[in-house]
């Protein structure tokens, strides 16, 4: 939930699938240094738009019904590893919102649950400090107070292995968690500067799930409407189907959500889109190119397009026998041309266009973001010939080049038979041929992806990545440490991580972003990474329907949702 997540790299599908749910200045040099979202051209293209229908809570009307496909899967608690996004869409819509974000990722303190947030660095380590609002209470009459804020640490700190969590990353750097002044303060002390904090209690964990079976094994096929709050509550879940329904809850303490019903029903994406043109449903994602076509045009309904929180990127295994080298990976990497792999991957999208990706850890409309890409990785054909020629690598009678008897031959890894993925392996194939690199596709199965990267069994793969939070520096060390377990490519070196984990240290958000850029530019001079594009999120939805869509890092609070006046 809170790691940034590898996924497939079929075409857009994964991509266009997902709408909700890494920071702050840019580097010395960096081409948008010191320019807002909206100056400078890596910052005016569609990837920063929204189009969610966002209204004001007195605009949207009292009462109606909001339906889409969606359920809690197996394993109902977002914390858990085993836990899906769309778990985490449903936990939204009963449980704490304690902390949401901007589109862009403005840090949004909800003042129902915090009434005063403090935040400061104490003899270089960070203290923060949660007022939580009086009132704030679960439904079964449990205060949420400070022993919400500990039992959400604890059971994700990974010092209990018994815990199956999603992600230790941060809150592994907590010290403590201890009472303040009365019950309703919570004060969080860290080892170290940790800037993006938020990004580990955006919601709470009751203390009464925070035991192993609890944790684990309590929300499997189940929910707990007790151990919640908010707005709306639990009405009916059927746990053999997984439709469910949130009504109003009686107990909520501030504004009261506007919608009668809140409607999940357990669909597979080709019954969504039927159910959509069906009118049965008010939303459902495009999916591709080919949805967008199937969802256009249906009455009373319209689609929604934005940017999303998602980078896809052509992985270099250095541990490839034909990558070791990191002048071939150079090479390599400088033979393609990305603007021609968007341009297939975003054909029949009408006029979606967006920059090409300068970043592994922040996205172009985000404050802070610089194209480290393209101070490193040049699209340059005939330099990337000078490199190879320099190493070694000769021409062949076939034009392949060659070293000490072998060909220069990588491994390119399809996923299935999907038509875009297939376009853009033959594009790589022709871009790398005039250089004088042969390129092999190898077909593998949806169910191989996990396998793969966690086998190393690759030359070039392409994966994407998605941002749960807007706090990139936090995944700097995820990516680019050479003890990472997510550092799937293999680069690396003690010195670098050394860098990575100083930048860590740095205390003013400002500063460590700016510092990130910079390692982040040495990171990328070892070729392991060359990000491609990030594509749209697009949605059919009923007209009328406020703050649901193309939201980047923003999730609008369910009191808010419903139909517009």
């Amino acid at each position: 939930m809170r790691s940034r997540i590898a996924v497939p790299a079929a075409a857009l599908t994964a991509a266009l699938a997902l709408a909700l749910s890494a920071c702050s200045s840019a580097g010395p040099g960096a081409p948008d240094a010191g320019k807002a979202p909206g100056q400078g051209s890596s910052a005016t293209a569609a990837s920063a738009k929204v189009d969610y229908n966002p209204q004001p809570y007195d605009n949207v009307k009292e009462g109606g019904t909001y339906t889409s496909a969606g359920t809690i899967d197996d394993q109902g608690n977002p914390f858990n590893a085993n836990a899906t996004l769309t778990a985490k869409r449903v936990w939204f819509w009963y449980n704490p919102d304690v902390i949401t974000y901007s589109p862009t990722g403005e840090v949004q303190y909800n003042p129902d649950y915090l009434s005063d947030v403090k935040s400061e660095v104490v003899d270089g380590n960070q203290r923060v400090v949660l007022t939580l609002n009086p009132a704030a209470t679960y439904n079964d009459g449990t205060p949420i107070d400070w022993t919400a804020v500990k039992a959400t640490w604890q059971t994700n700190s990974g010092a209990d292995k018994e815990y199956n969590a999603a992600d230790t990353e941060g809150y592994s750097l907590i010290t403590s968690v201890t009472r303040g002044t009365d019950d309703k303060q919570a004060v969080i002390e860290f080892k170290g500067a940790a800037p993006w904090w938020s990004s580990l209690f955006t919601t709470f964990l009751h203390p009464k799930a925070a035991t192993v079976a609890g944790y684990n094994d309590a929300y499997v096929k189940a929910v707990h409407p007790e151990w919640g709050a908010g707005p709306y509550t639990v009405g009916t879940f059927d746990a053999k189907t997984g439709d469910l329904t949130f009504v109003r809850n009686p107990k909520w303490w501030g504004k009261k959500g506007k919608l009668d019903k809140r409607v999940y029903v357990n669909l597979e994406s080709d019954a969504a889109a039927n159910a959509f043109k069906n009118g049965q449903i008010d939303y459902t994602s495009a999916g591709d190119a080919e949805g967008l076509k199937r969802l256009s045009g249906v009455q009373g309904t319209g689609i929604r397009q934005g940017g999303s929180p998602f980078a896809y990127s052509f992985y270099l295994n250095a541990k490839s026998p034909n990558l070791q080298d990191i002048q071939v990976r150079k090479a390599l990497l400088e033979s393609v041309d990305r603007a021609q792999i968007a341009k297939i991957q975003f054909q029949g999208l009408g006029d979606y266009s967006e920059p090409l990706p300068g970043s592994l850890l922040l996205f172009s409309f985000q404050k802070g973001y610089s194209d480290n890409v393209g101070a490193v990785i040049k699209h340059d054909p005939e330099d990337a010939k000078k490199t190879l020629d320099a190493a070694g690598w000769k021409p062949g009678s076939d034009g392949i080049r060659e070293k000490d008897g072998k060909k220069l031959t990588v491994t390119y890894t399809l996923r299935g038979n999907d038509p875009l993925e297939k376009a853009t392996a033959g594009a790589l194939v022709q871009m790398l041929k005039p250089v004088g690199i042969q390129i092999d596709l190898k077909t593998s199965t949806a169910a191989d992806f996990s396998k793969i990267l966690t086998d190393h069994s690759f030359d070039i793969f392409l994966v994407g990545n998605r941002a749960p939070d807007p706090f990139g520096t936090r995944y700097l060390c995820q990516f680019y440490c050479s003890d990472s377990s997510s550092n799937i490519v293999s680069i690396g070196s003690p010195d670098l991580d050394k860098e990575i984990h100083a930048v860590a240290a740095i205390a003013d958000p400002d500063q460590q972003t700016i510092q990130a850029n910079a390692v982040e530019r040495k990171a990328l001079e070892q070729y392991g990474y060359l990000p491609l594009f990030s594509g749209p999120s697009i949605y059919g939805i009923k007209t009328g329907l406020a703050n649901v869509g193309a939201t980047i890092f923003a999730t609008p609070l369910p009191e808010t949702v419903g139909w517009q006046k």
